[in-house]
C-alpha cells in the first residue's frame, strides 16, 4: 500500500476515525492493544507511543518495563465492522526498547531476524498461504460458548444444512473490505467447522494476516450471536481444526522450488527444504502446535498428520506438494494448528527449511501409502516416525533443537517454556471430568 505518516494522519481526519488500535502480539500468540484517540495520531505514526511492557506475559521484569510501538505504517486500515460513526482503524507495531533497539522477546522481530537470514542466503521472498480452520458454536443464554452447533453439514456442503454460512459470508466480505484476497471459503468436515483460505503473500505479511484473520472472524461470529474458535480439538470423536501452511522461496522474482527437469518437477532446493522440516519438525512442534489440547488433534483418523513423511499426493503425510507447479509450485507442513502464534510458527519453519538448503539435506524416500492404515512394525520398517504425542514430548525436543532456539532467540525461548512447562503441570495435576466419570463410582 505504500503509506507515509502523511497519507495516515490525512485518512484518520477524511475518514472521521475516532480511535486507533495499536496492535501487536504476545509470544503465546494473544492480540495486545494500546488504543489511541484520533488526536494522538501525530505522536503514534512518529513511534512515541509508550506502553508497560512488565504487563504483557513473557514480556520485561517491571524494573524494565517501558517499552514503544513502532507502527508498520503498511498496516493502516479502517475495521470495516465499527459502521459509520465511531470508526476504529488499527497499526500492527513492532515492540521497541526504550533505547531505540528492537526488543528480542517481540514474535513478530523474531520473524524478520529469520527473514533477514534468508535475505542474506540470496532469497528475496518467502511467499505463505495459510488454510485456518475454526468451528462457529452457538452461545447459552449468557452469552458463553457451549459445543453445540445448530449444523448438519459437512466437507463443502451448502445451505441450508450449513448455518454457518451467512456467517461466513460476512467475514468474507469484511476481510476483502480489508484488502485480503480471499480464495475459498467453505464448511469443512465436521459439523461446525469452516475454512476461508486467503491468497499467499510475503512471511511476514501472511502471520499479519492471520492475526486480523482470527480477530474478524471472532468479532463477526459474536455479532451473529456464536462463538468462533480455534481450539485445535474442541470436541472429542470428530475432525480437529488445522492450520496448514504452504511455503514457496523465490530468488530474483523466480519460485526455487519448481524445476521442470527435476523429479516430479521441483528442485533440489525443494527437496532440500523438505529434508529441513522433517529434520527439525519434532523440535519445532511445541510452537506451531502450543497447547495441551493440540495433541488431542495430532491422532490417527481424522486426516491429522502425526507421521514424519512427504509425499507429492497423500493426505496422510505430514509434508505434502501440491499438484500446481511453475510460480506455485509450494511445499505444505499441514501438522500446525490455528492456536499456534504464527510470526514463531513461521519464523521456526523457514529456519529448519533454510537449514535444510544450507546443508544439503536430502529427504527419505517419499510414502505414497496411507500411513494411517500402516501397522506399527511397517511404519518402523520404512523409517516413519510419529511426532511428539504430548504438550511436554514437544518441549524436550525443543530443547534438543539448537537450531530451532536459536531461531526463536534466547528471549523467546526461555519465556515461552517456562510458560509451557506452567501449563503442562496444571494440565497435569487437575482433575478432569473424564477421570471422575471413569473412577469416581469404581473406586
Amino acid at each position: 500500500m505504500g503509506y507515509s505518516k502523511e497519507d495516515i494522519i490525512r485518512i484518520v481526519k477524511e475518514e472521521e476515525v475516532e480511535f486507533i488500535r495499536l496492535q501487536f502480539t504476545d509470544i503465546f500468540g494473544q492480540l495486545k492493544n494500546v488504543t489511541i484517540t484520533a488526536s494522538q495520531i501525530g505522536k503514534a505514526v512518529n513511534n512515541q507511543i509508550m506502553f508497560d511492557g512488565s504487563s504483557i506475559e513473557g514480556f520485561v521484569r517491571i524494573d524494565e518495563s517501558d517499552q514503544y510501538l513502532y507502527p508498520d505504517l503498511d498496516t493502516f486500515v479502517v475495521f470495516p465492522w465499527h459502521g459509520a460513526h465511531g470508526k476504529v482503524a488499527r497499526l500492527i507495531c513492532d515492540v521497541y526498547n526504550a533505547d531505540g533497539s528492537p526488543f528480542l522477546g517481540d514474535p513478530r522481530g523474531t520473524l524478520k531476524r529469520v527473514l533477514k537470514r534468508a535475505e542474506k542466503m540470496g532469497f528475496d521472498a518467502f511467499n505463505v498461504g495459510p488454510e485456518a480452520e475454526f468451528f462457529l458454536f452457538q452461545t447459552d443464554e449468557e452469552g458463553k460458548p457451549t459445543t453445540k452447533t445448530n449444523d448438519e453439514a459437512s466437507y463443502f456442503d451448502l445451505g441450508p444444512l450449513d448455518h454457518g454460512e451467512v456467517t461466513r459470508r460476512e467475514i468474507c466480505l469484511a476481510l476483502e473490505k480489508m484488502g485480503f484476497e480471499i480464495e475459498a471459503s467453505h464448511h469443512e468436515v465436521a459439523r461446525g467447522q469452516h475454512e476461508i483460505d486467503f491468497k499467499y503473500t510475503d512471511a511476514l505479511r501472511a502471520a499479519d494476516n492471520i492475526m486480523t484473520f482470527k480477530l474478524a472472524v471472532k468479532t463477526l461470529a459474536q455479532r451473529s450471536g456464536l462463538h468462533a474458535t480455534f481450539m485445535p480439538k474442541p470436541i472429542f470423536g470428530i475432525a480437529g481444526s488445522g492450520m496448514h501452511v504452504n511455503m514457496s522461496l523465490f530468488k530474483n522474482g523466480r519460485n526455487i522450488f519448481n524445476d521442470p527437469e527435476g523429479h516430479k518437477g521441483l528442485s533440489k532446493e525443494a527437496y532440500a527444504f523438505i529434508a529441513g522440516l522433517l529434520y527439525h519438525v519434532k523440535g519445532m512442534t511445541a510452537v506451531t502446535n502450543p497447547l495441551v489440547n493440540s495433541y488431542k488433534r495430532l491422532v490417527p483418523g481424522y486426516e491429522a498428520p502425526c507421521y514424519m513423511a512427504w509425499s507429492a499426493s497423500n493426505r496422510s503425510a505430514l509434508v505434502r506438494i501440491p499438484a500446481a507447479r511453475g510460480q506455485s509450485t509450494r511445499v505444505e507442513l499441514r501438522s500446525p494448528d490455528p492456536s499456534c502464534n504464527p510470526y514463531l510458527a513461521l519464523a521456526v519453519c523457514l529456519a529448519a527449511g533454510l537449514d535444510g538448503i544450507e546443508q544439503g539435506m536430502v529427504p527419505p524416500a517419499e510414502i505414497t501409502e496411507n500411513i494411517f492404515a500402516m501397522t506399527p512394525a511397517a511404519r518402523k520398517r520404512r523409517g516413519i516416525e510419529a511426532l511428539p504425542g504430548t504438550l511436554e514430548e514437544a518441549m524436550t525436543c525443543m530443547k534438543k533443537d539448537k537450531l530451532i532456539m536459536n531461531a526463536l532467540g534466547e528471549h523467546v525461548t526461555s519465556q515461552y517454556l517456562a510458560g509451557k512447562e506452567a501449563e503442562w503441570e496444571e494440565y497435569r495435576t487437575r482433575v478432569s471430568s473424564w477421570e471422575r466419570d471413569k473412577y469416581i463410582m469404581n473406586y
